[in-house]
């Protein structure tokens, strides 16, 4: 059945998932007590407690008995990898970005878009002392990772003003591109030379590139991207030892996907 605007939502559904919302935002925080809760949903006290009662025992909300304070539960682990497992690109790329890693000595990670956020799903470490601390399971901005310009690239002009017009583009580093022309034609250039480069525009000290994966209409799906502080990821390593591996393996999972390109 076709999802339909004009329909009225389910208020304690709408509230339950606003609350999520709260957790997945909170770029630091993993905790949230009922009065906390309460403002920033701008709910009763009571109507909150009565939320989190309900999806603490489903095993989606758990409270942290030391604090008493909530924090999301195994459930909604579960249901996110329920997700990723049905997607089968995961099952694909794995064995490749093994072998990406084996070859460069960086941590590889596969993450999807999603509007204008990236979703990072699964990673593969290297063997360094020194490593990126991973975001799988975090959303990101798109317009200053690697791996969301790698497949933003490939977006229409009327998409790119959907996501972005009106949208204020927050600033991470002093290299991070905060405006709409500026990351249009950064864009540009990404999509003619098929790869992207995060020159420290999310963290500072952190440098990545990644290549997009491909379906069988040529349809980025997802990208791969390496990642490491950026005293090791120079440009000479990103563009003449690390490029020259992610596109042969990229290819070889678009290749798998149906793509003859």
């Amino acid at each position: 059945m076709p999802y339909k605007t004009n329909v009225k939502p389910i208020q304690s559904v709408h509230h339950a998932l606003e609350l999520f919302e709260v957790f997945r935002t909170a770029e630091k925080k993993e905790e949230f007590g009922v009065t906390e809760l309460s403002k920033t949903l701008g709910l009763h006290k009571n109507n909150v407690f009565r939320l989190l009662a309900t999806l603490e025992s489903r095993g989606y909300i758990e409270q942290n008995m030391n604090t008493e304070n909530y924090r999301l539960g195994i459930g909604i682990f579960n249901l996110g990898q329920k997700f990723i497992n049905k997607l089968g690109i995961l099952k694909l790329a794995k064995p490749f970005m093994e072998k990406i890693v084996e070859q460069v000595n960086e941590s590889v990670y596969i993450g999807i878009l999603r509007e204008g956020s990236v979703i990072y799903l699964d990673i593969v470490e290297a063997p360094q002392t020194v490593r990126i601390v991973s975001r799988v399971g975090r959303d990101v901005p798109a317009y200053c990772t690697a791996i969301g310009k790698a497949q933003l690239a490939y977006a229409s002009e009327e998409e790119l003003n959907k996501i972005y017009m009106g949208a204020r583009l927050r600033r991470y580093t002093d290299k991070t591109i905060t405006s709409l022309p500026a990351l249009k034609k950064h864009l540009r250039d990404v999509g003619e030379k098929d790869y992207a480069i995060d020159d420290e525009e999310f963290e500072e000290r952190v440098r990545c590139i990644a290549i997009p994966i491909k379906d069988y209409l040529g349809v980025p799906v997802s990208a791969l991207s390496v990642s490491g502080p950026a005293c090791r990821m120079s440009d000479e390593k990103m563009t003449e030892e690390i490029l020259p591996v992610l596109k042969k393996y990229s290819r070889e999972i678009s290749k798998r996907l149906g793509f003859q390109g």
